[in-house]
């Protein structure tokens, strides 16, 4: 009886990973660089009468100063809501008029734009219009800013009441310390409060300029389409150069703890230290390491120790980041408050067993199925696999990344995801954080 529910189940998942195989199988990435010197990335798809594009800069968080922390990112914001002969209100409904949707995106490294569009000539060029009016007439208005900086505003004082977002902002610092990374993506409150129109146009001279810029594309669109497309995305910005590197990211040696007393019921535990760059050469040991870790849910060694073991927590995860430079290793969790002591215990046992011995046979062959068989997943949509355009276009991967995403699973090796997280993960100098924990903690901060 089983079975016979289970079969329609089986059949259809088989034949969702054949449809989305065969959306990349051979998916021939074509690149180029616009006349202005814009880096572009583009794949030819006439499946659907659709057009997926993003626009990205090197202009996220990590390229400003802490005395105007959140400038980046309410820059980006920004540019979208007045551009142009097109005030806030034109912009939704000239896009709502062809059905187009444009979104966007921010982090320490980049920040850009995504718009989907319908491929039809009439659709498309109403969209791309608007787009370019965004990326080279963006207005900046007073009031939009002035209106934009109290929401910002409001949004970081409610931020910080929450266990989470205090948790979050705290490990953050403590792993990067003065470094750019270190900066909060949204800013800080006094920082946001003193921004001015003037800081935001200086901002977006120095950084959105053609040869900071990445263009992906991915739809109904012949190639000599898709170039028009990226000339006149990059046509009226200047050329400019590209942004000098993001400085190195230094590993403290020495690990330390702190503890944020706060009145939540459970304590929220954050451990880690910088691991991984984007090109890092052992970013696969990294990912399949990490799975038998704490990225595979209830295949982990963590969900195993945590909570099936102990019931320590619901959930317990762990990850990389790849970055420009060195992204976090992060291992989080939550606990109750009167289990905070023995949580922290028992994750740091089992991450010194992990070092210590690696995986199992058995957990890397579970763990290279698993990554493999759900990749397919992540790439069964137009938008799923302009992402992974975008990244390979702004961090300069090879454009084989996909196609060889599941042979380079395949072939990771047991010895080579010990030296890896050797190499990477030091247990002394790790950084905790611990926004709650014991009720007769009182203390701010408590060395390692």
């Amino acid at each position: 009886m089983v079975v016979k529910y289970l079969l329609p189940f089986v059949v259809a998942f088989g034949l969702a990973m054949v449809s989305a195989s065969s959306a990349w199988a051979g998916l021939n990435i074509q690149h180029w660089q616009t006349s202005q010197g814009a880096r572009v990335v583009f794949v030819e798809n006439h499946d659907l009468p659709m057009l997926d594009l993003s626009v990205g800069f090197a202009a996220g968080s990590a390229r400003e100063i802490r005395a105007k922390s959140g400038l980046a990112n309410l820059t980006r914001h920004i540019m979208g809501l007045g551009a142009g002969d097109y005030s806030e209100r034109d912009i939704a409904e000239k896009l709502a008029d062809v059905g187009a949707v444009m979104s966007g995106s921010f982090d320490a490294d980049r920040a850009g734009f995504s718009l989907r569009s319908l491929s039809g000539e009439v659709e498309r060029n109403q969209a791309i219009n608007l787009l370019v009016s965004i990326l080279s007439q963006p207005r900046f208005d007073a009031a939009v800013l002035e209106r934009e900086k109290a929401r910002v505003v409001a949004s970081l004082e409610e931020a910080a009441t929450k266990p989470e977002s205090i948790g979050e902002k705290a490990f953050q610092a403590a792993l990067y310390g003065d470094h750019p990374y270190g900066l909060p993506e949204s800013g800080e409150v006094e920082s946001v409060r003193g921004l001015t129109r003037d800081d935001l146009a200086e901002f977006y001279r120095a950084h959105y300029r053609a040869r900071n810029m990445t263009v992906a594309m991915m739809g109904d669109l012949s190639r000599a389409e898709a170039e028009a497309i990226a000339e006149r995305l990059a046509a009226d910005l200047p050329p400019g150069e590209a942004p000098p590197p993001i400085p190195a990211v230094r590993v403290n040696t020495q690990g330390q703890e702190k503890i944020i007393p706060h009145h939540a019921t459970q304590s929220h535990l954050f451990m880690g230290l910088p691991g991984l760059m984007r090109e890092d050469p052992d970013y696969f040991p990294l990912l399949v390491g990490n799975y038998i870790l704490g990225g595979g849910g209830f295949d982990s060694r963590l969900t195993n120790s945590v909570r099936q073991k102990k019931g320590l927590a619901y959930s317990v995860y762990s990850y990389f980041m790849p970055m420009r430079e060195l992204g976090p290793f992060q291992i989080g969790l939550q606990t109750r408050r009167d289990a905070t002591d023995e949580a922290v215990r028992t994750v740091r046992e089992e991450l010194a067993r992990y070092l210590a011995e690696g995986p199992s046979e058995a957990e890397l062959t579970q763990a290279k199925n698993n990554l493999i068989g759900g990749f397919p997943l992540r790439i069964d949509s137009n938008r799923k696999i302009l992402e992974h355009l975008a990244m390979i276009g702004f961090y300069q991967l090879p454009l084989n990344w996909l196609e060889t995403y599941s042979p380079q699973v395949a072939a990771v090796k047991r010895e080579e995801i010990l030296r890896a997280f050797r190499s990477r993960v030091k247990p002394e100098s790790l950084m905790t954080v611990i926004v709650g924990g014991q009720p007769d903690v009182k203390a701010e901060s408590v060395a390692k």
